[in-house]
């Protein structure tokens, strides 16, 4: 960047130089402040910087200040006579590289907020890199408030690359620094420890520096400051008075917080012992000179000796060796079985053995032979390895019951690879010379674990005389990538393998000691252990086994008790040569607690679990799961300001089109009124642009492709829309690569095959939020929503996928992940909630607009109001040239492009409730989540349901005549259900069948989809709505089963659920197709979606409420034989028109069962509305029977009965069915006349004593004591025909029963409807009867009809029916409910 900010310096050391250079290449003004003279100023002169002669004046006129001064020189500089805020300017920010306590970070904020205007504060940890990746970069680690740190960003990005912003309290950039200096302190300690020791073992320090630096003891500061130590550089003394005083800070903040810090207690004391006074000026003064009194060695005249080269030495061995016939190998463990098995894989034959018979079997099946005991291994055996646990082991195996050295042939040689103590070789070798029989012993103890043990990558030390290591050295080169031969003797190798015991047991203790620390400090433990893998505190065994403690993984590949007994080994010996190793100690300490609390056989990073215990911390660096309503709270209010009509008036102004390459149907989740493309040829997309929507999709169905298909799709999808947008004027477009809210898919794979074709982006947008399917980014973190708790994404089922899986829930660190480290977290940008709700649209711009080229920005989200924000945002920023590229879920799109939700839409809102045929789902998904959806499905839908399961194992694993034969019966069962009107369900069956890799499990994925695909093609029975569930299967059958080009999606079927129109080219147009993504809702949305679209269920109920609500009344047929069922049902259907049959008590004792059974069917397939309703139950045995039978609804009549018997037993019916959700009617009163030879006489006279005053008073009674939902009016209907003088109905009686009942929802109903005129008729409708009873015109018809001669019986049926329907049609009119289905 170009800019002419001031930057001010107050205190310099040797990295300010640094950063100064930076500053000044990128257009900073530099001037600088020392309270103690230094050469460091010339240097600062020099690069152009002006010198202060206060603080005042290094701040004044300066955007920027960095303080980095001494604790001591604190006081002057903050509050001295020319402090730094009498200099200051209005809006400076502060940048503190000093190692602050909490006691200072409080004082400095109250100092600050009380002395200068509107001045911020950073915390900065600002250290150069030691890791290979950054080595010599300058890695920032700063802390303070968002908008702090904001402000901050184009200084620390002109000075480093890699930076690390931690937004919130003040003050943790210094307790990363302090963590760190922890490591250090430890670090150089147990250096000095284990450089001592191994040079009173007799080993060469040069030589040993050689060699731990490139094994698993090494370190940092091991490899840093050894050289320094050995060459007395005064720089190690500088370094030593600076550590001494930041540990000393360390160790208070420890006390503050209440934390025990045993390691870093002794290693600082032993720092302090190193530097009790100022050394004297002659370059032989330094450290060094206390160490040689403390450990009894002059070490630089220790390194001042000649040297060698161990490797080189290995070289001539291994071109002198022997050639080797026979090995026998006892201690197949962990280490050993690897081992023994490489030998046989370089065609060595092996005899092997060991305790455990399993690992024997084993080693059998891999080719190798076996031995029962040490004894039968060793015979004729030129070479024996020994890998056994310990000594006592060792011992036993050489020489116990059936031990190997009386077997072992003359001349033979024992390579002992266990880590046993340099006194055990020495006398050991001294009893096998005693044998007399030529026997050789090598100390060949080994390093790098039990994968470099199966590779022959290991790392071996070996010492022993010529003759043992030439006759061994075939074999060892054989085991190893690294082998070194140690002058000395037997015992020499075991020493430096004891050396690299004791370095690699303190690091790793001191690794769980940094990470307690950390996390007791309120530090994120996997973004401490991030950036320590780049600073001065990082070790082999640190970058090794920290991550078994974040992810609290203790299987074992180097036990707690290993350590128990290395550490053991070290301090055994070091007590002989009388030398003190206080680090040493403690850490085996802590490695006995561990053992001791049951932990033993543990992983040896579970020595964690020591501090963990006894402080209460978790260093664990799983994201827990969390309260969604308690973080809810916790978050800023959404952004008051109308983002959405911001968004949509700067959307007038862009030509931008978005184009959504979705990787599976469900991306249109959010959207209605969009198209989808299922082709892509640039005709295709040409005349897309030339519509200039706002939006369109293209469906790529890539997830279901390996990842180089899918490259190249994306590649060729780009080519397309590149050229097709060149051909539109005044077009241009965003892509938008719609992937799944739960992170699976071909991600990088597929942002790079956009970049390839389209160039590089200024940002990618990673935004998985999807609200719909409760998928939240907080904190860079993407959780699943599970009811009330937030799950972390990595967590999840979803993380288990077998093509796409992953571990990492933050999404900084899972684009780090996919990408293979190519990308590292720390270089992934994101915007917050808080920027978001508190800054808005115009702070998201900005953002956006200092991004790097081709960074990667994360997108947090809570709510729809943050996505809108954001896309707003963006907007802005694309009007300023910006280009980006989204890796996006669904609510994005819907975002991006202003598109309101609109209610899920339902069969009746498109016409589809007349279809006869049954509706299609076809469910592939295998997530959990399916599973559980489909079981809820089935449970609630039952024998409504007709379920077909599809073998996977048959279609993905069988022969293709099995596969066709599979597919086949599934077609044909289907077919004939759907035809049956029956809704399908065609699964998968449950049980997962995944492959050896990814590639493998996707290739199982395409046949299981390809068989779906041929089973809906081989359905010959059109749908009447096809469901598909799960991404990859819904995208199969709409363009390859159903053949579909092109779709528009017209909306969702329940939230998240996408509803496509599929085009008039397609197999099956105008049937809806529903897209149910395999990981959107909960167990009962599969259940919810399927009751909305499943054929209704018959309801008198809906029935008689449609006709209260339109005002009109439905017909009740009695029907007695298959053509009165017919009649009925055709009239109802030519004339659009709901209809009840109705079946008689008479009818059903002449019909039985198959009568019911026709009508239920009937009504089935019908494709209006038609119920079965049983009249006139007068019987309780009859009524308790016709229950069970099927039925819709009853009528229970005790009009026979007196009133209060008549209430009693209509009550009992009326709960009974009522439990069955049947409408129940009952009549109060008697109507005479005769109705299926059941006869009432004395109408009128009974009639009259009914209806007096007292029977509205009884009608509510009735209703209320009994239940019913329809009330059967007496006001002077009769069954069967009419007196001469025709009808004389009590309108006023009817008047009455509609005021009583229609504000308590019961209905009125009318018997001996036949005869009644059309007026009068009308003239109830209005008065509020919805159902009219029907028999006699109807009887009389089909009576009729058999008047006439027949030729066949069939004609008879034919005109009955027809005379039939005629009548029940014209009644249909007249009750006002043709056309009303």
């Amino acid at each position: 960047m170009e800019t002419s900010a001031v930057v001010g310096f107050v205190g310099l050391d040797e990295l300010s130089l640094e950063i100064a250079s930076l500053l000044t290449k990128s257009g900073f003004r530099i001037q600088a402040f020392e309270v103690v003279e230094s050469p460091l100023m010339n240097g600062l002169l020099e690069l152009g910087g002006a010198k202060c002669a206060s603080a005042m004046e290094a701040a004044r006129g300066a955007t920027f200040v960095i303080i980095m001064v001494s604790a001591n020189e604190m006081h002057e500089v903050l509050y001295g006579k020319e402090n730094v805020a009498k200099g200051l300017c209005k809006g400076a920010i502060i940048i503190f590289r000093s190692t602050l306590s909490p006691n200072h970070i409080k004082k400095l904020q109250k100092h600050f907020t009380e002395e200068a205007e509107d001045v911020v504060l950073v915390d900065a940890y600002i250290f150069s890199g030691v890791s290979e990746e950054l080595n010599g970069k300058i890695i920032v680690v700063a802390s303070g408030s968002e908008s702090t740190n904001e402000k901050a960003r184009p200084f620390f990005s002109a000075i480093s690359e890699q930076n690390y912003f931690f937004h919130g309290e003040f003050g943790n950039g210094s307790k990363f620094q302090m963590v760190n200096c922890l490591l250090e302190g430890i670090h150089l300690v147990s250096s000095v420890e284990a450089i001592y020791l191994g040079v009173r073992a007799g080993l060469h320090p040069s030589v040993l520096y050689d060699i731990i630096s490139n094994a698993a003891g090494s370190s940092w500061i091991f490899a840093d400051t050894i050289p320094k130590l050995l060459s007395a550089d005064q720089l190690l003394t500088s370094y030593l008075n600076i550590l001494v005083k930041d540990t000393a800070l360390v160790m208070g903040m420890a006390k503050l917080v209440a934390f025990p810090l045993p390691l870093l207690s002794v290693a600082h004391q032993h720092l302090i012992h190193g530097f009790p006074c100022k050394y004297g000026g002659d370059s032989s003064s330094g450290p060094w000179k206390i160490w040689d009194q403390i450990f009894g060695v002059d070490i630089r005249d220790a390194a001042a000796k000649k040297s060698y080269d161990p490797a080189q030495i290995a070289d001539i061995v291994v071109t002198k060796s022997k050639t080797v016939n026979k090995i026998g190998f006892i201690g197949l463990g962990a280490m050993g079985f690897g081992m023994a098995a490489h030998l046989l894989r370089s065609k060595f034959h092996v005899i092997a053995y060991d305790v455990y018979k399993p690992t024997l079997s084993r080693f059998s099946d891999l080719g190798g032979s076996i031995g029962d005991s040490p004894l039968e291994v060793s015979r004729d055996a030129e070479v024996l390895i020994v890998m056994v646990a310990n000594e006592s082991q060792a011992e036993s195996v050489l020489y116990g019951n059936d031990g190997s050295v009386s077997a072992l042939p003359a001349g033979a040689t024992i390579v002992l690879s266990s880590t046993v103590s340099p006194g055990f070789l020495i006398g050991l070798e001294q009893r096998i010379k005693d044998e007399n029989r030529g026997l050789h012993l090598v100390d060949a103890p080994v390093s790098g674990g039990v994968k470099r043990a199966a590779e022959g990558t290991l790392t071996i030390m070996t010492s022993g005389t010529d003759e043992a290591l030439s006759s061994a050295g075939s074999v060892l080169s054989a085991l190893s990538e690294k082998l070194y031969v140690i002058q000395g003797g037997c015992g020499a190798a075991s020493s430096v393998k004891m050396v690299n015991q004791l370095l690699a047991g303190v690091h790793i203790a001191s690794a769980a000691e940094a990470m307690a620390f950390g996390a007791r400090l309120g530090l994120k433990t996997r973004e401490l252990f991030e950036i320590i893998k780049h600073a001065g505190g990082f070790s082999w065994m640190f970058g090794n086994r920290v991550p078994h403690m974040l992810e609290n993984d203790y299987t074992p590949y180097s036990a707690i008790d290993i350590f128990v007994k290395d550490l053991g080994i070290v301090l055994n010996e070091s007590s002989g040569l009388k030398i003190p190793l206080y680090l040493s100690s403690v850490a085996h300490q802590l490695f006995l607690s561990g053992s001791a609390s049951g932990w033993g056989r543990s992983d040896d990073a579970a020595v964690v679990k020591v501090y963990e215990t006894l402080t209460g911390v978790r260093v664990e660096g799983k994201i827990p799961i969390i309260s969604k309503s308690e973080i809810f709270k916790s978050l800023p209010p959404e952004w008051s300001n109308n983002a959405s009509e911001c968004r949509s008036l700067e959307y007038q102004d862009t030509s931008k089109v978005l184009v959504v390459l979705d990787d599976d149907p469900t991306g249109t989740q959010t959207v209605h009124d969009i198209e989808v493309l299922t082709e892509w040829r640039v005709d295709m997309l040409v005349e897309q642009f030339n519509k200039r929507p706002s939006c369109f999709f293209i469906l790529t169905n890539s997830r279901s492709l390996t990842a180089e298909k899918a490259v190249l799709l994306t590649q060729d999808i780009c080519k397309n829309v590149q050229a097709a947008a060149k051909a539109v004027k005044g077009i241009d477009f965003t892509i938008v690569l719609r992937g799944d809210s739960t992170l699976r898919g071909h991600f990088p794979e597929e942002a790079d095959a956009v970049v390839s074709i389209l160039g590089e982006m200024d940002a990618w947008i990673i935004c998985p939020f999807f609200l719909q399917g409760g998928r939240y980014t907080i904190g860079d973190v993407h959780y699943v929503a599970d009811a009330d708790r937030l799950v972390p994404a990595g967590e999840t089922e979803f993380a288990k996928d077998a093509a796409f899986g992953y571990r990492s829930s933050n999404l900084r660190e899972w684009v780090e992940e996919k990408t293979k480290g190519r990308i590292p977290a720390s270089k992934v940008s994101s915007v917050s909630i808080d920027l978001l709700r508190k800054g808005g649209p115009a702070a998201v711009c900005e953002h956006l607009c200092n991004l790097e080229k081709g960074s990667i920005c994360i997108v947090n989200a809570a709510s729809e109001s943050d996505v809108s924000v954001f896309s707003a945002g963006m907007i802005q920023a694309e009007m300023k040239g910006k280009h980006f590229l989204c890796r996006t879920a669904a609510s994005f799109v819907s975002a991006r492009i202003g598109i309101k939700s609109k209610p899920p839409i339902h069969p009746s809102d498109l016409g589809k409730n007349k279809d006869r045929s049954g509706g299609l789902i076809v469910v592939g998904s295998y997530v959990p989540k399916t599973t559980k959806q489909v079981e809820a499905l089935i449970s609630r839908f039952g024998p409504k349901l007709k379920c077909v399961e599809v073998s996977v194992d048959k279609i993905s694993m069988k022969s293709i005549q099995e596969r066709d034969e599979e597919i086949n019966h599934v077609a044909e069962i289907a077919s004939a259900s759907l035809k049956a009107g029956k809704d399908t369900l065609v699964m998968t069956s449950r049980h997962i069948i995944t492959g050896k890799s990814p590639e493998e499990s996707l290739e199982i994925n395409y046949k299981v989809s390809s068989a779906l695909v041929a089973i809906v093609q081989q359905i010959t029975t059109r749908p009447r709505y096809i469901l598909a569930k799960g991404g990859i299967t819904s995208s199969d059958i709409a363009t390859k089963a159903l053949e579909a080009k092109h779709a528009l999606v017209i909306g969702q079927a329940l939230a998240g659920i996408p509803l496509w129109q599929l085009g008039p080219e397609s197999r099956h147009p105008g049937v809806p197709y529903i897209v149910f993504p395999g990981n959107v809702g909960d167990n009962n949305a599969l259940a919810d979606v399927v009751a909305s679209w499943i054929r209704p269920p018959r309801s008198t109920k809906d029935i008689l409420l449609n006709a209260e609500k339109g005002g009109y009344a439905v017909g009740a047929f009695n029907v007695y034989n298959l053509e009165g069922i017919e009649a009925v049902v055709s009239a109802a259907e030519a004339e659009n028109s709901p209809a009840i049959l109705q079946v008689h008590p008479s009818a059903l004792k002449q019909g039985g069962l198959p009568l019911i059974a026709c009508c239920i069917s009937a009504a089935e397939q019908a494709r209006v509305p038609i119920t079965v309703h049983f009249d006139h139950g007068n019987s309780k045995v009859e009524m308790l029977e016709a229950l069970e039978l099927g039925f819709d609804s009853v009528m229970v009549d005790g009009s026979h009965l007196p009133f209060e018997e008549n209430v009693s037993y209509t009550k009992f019916i009326s709960t009974l069915a009522h439990q069955k959700d049947m409408l129940v009617e009952a009549e109060l009163g008697r109507l005479s006349g005769t109705e299926d030879d059941l006869t009432v006489e004395d109408y009128e006279a009974r009639l009259t004593d009914v209806m007096q005053e007292t029977f509205n008073f009884q009608a509510q009674e009735f209703i209320d004591k009994t239940g019913i939902d329809a009330l059967a009016v007496c006001i002077g209907n009769i069954h069967g025909k009419y007196p001469a003088s025709g009808p004389n109905l009590r309108l006023d009686l009817l008047k009455e029963l509609r005021a009583l009942t229609l504000n308590i929802g019961v209905h009125l109903v009318l018997h001996g409807a036949s005869g009644l005129p059309s007026d009068l008729v009308e003239e109830c409708i209005a008065l509020g009867v919805r159902k009219f009873n029907v028999n006699t015109e109807v009887r009389n018809a089909y009576l009729d009809s058999l008047q006439k001669p027949h030729k066949d019986l069939v004609h008879v049926m034919a005109l009955a029916k027809e005379r039939m329907q005629a009548v029940v049609a014209e009644k249909m009119h007249l009750f006002g409910s043709a056309g009303k289905a």
